[in-house]
């Protein structure tokens, strides 16, 4: 079992229900996520410009309305720029007597290899944000045998979930 393959594996179950993705290029090429949101057909993808706050901040309106959001962050370090939105809304919305939201964000950690992309593409924040949230699961994936089954579960439970990749993985 391939780290990458079962990444696919959780896509194309994420993309068999009825889900809705977004973010940047899912829908016309720019990065790595691009290949996986090919999962989805074009009327179920929602191309956004590079505004993370913004993004976070319609999946969990579009989520109010009842659809199941797959918000996609080419890389971590950039998720941070919507803490505002994880923090302040997506963490308390059901706290504060509201419906439960149901939506995914996924991230990546910045692969290392062949060529180091920076400090701006490395970050894991998956504790920190995790010791942060209080209705927030997050799922730092660092061995194929775990993907499917936290795919899995976030599909099949309403809530917030950040699942977290690792790029250095994908190869």
């Amino acid at each position: 079992m391939k780290y990458l393959e079962e990444v696919d594996r959780g896509m194309k179950l994420l993309a068999s229900k009825n889900t809705i993705i977004i973010g940047q290029a899912v829908k016309y090429k720019g990065h790595a996520l691009t290949r996986q949101a090919s999962f989805w057909s074009d009327d179920k993808k929602i191309e956004l410009p590079v505004a993370e706050e913004m993004q976070t901040g319609i999946a969990l309106g579009m989520s109010i309305n009842g659809d199941i959001i797959v918000s996609i962050y080419p890389r971590m370090n950039f998720l941070i720029c919507a803490a505002n939105q994880i923090f302040n809304h997506l963490d308390k919305w059901k706290l504060m007597g509201c419906n439960n939201p149901h939506v995914i964000l996924k991230a990546v950690i910045g692969s290392e290899y062949p060529l180091d992309p920076g400090h701006q593409h490395k970050a894991n924040w998956a504790k920190e944000i995790e010791s942060m949230c209080d209705t927030i699961n997050v799922f730092d994936l660092l061995y194929p045998h775990q993907i499917y089954d936290a795919y899995d579960f976030c599909i099949n439970n309403a809530g917030v979930h950040l699942i977290i990749e690792h790029g250095d993985l994908y190869a």
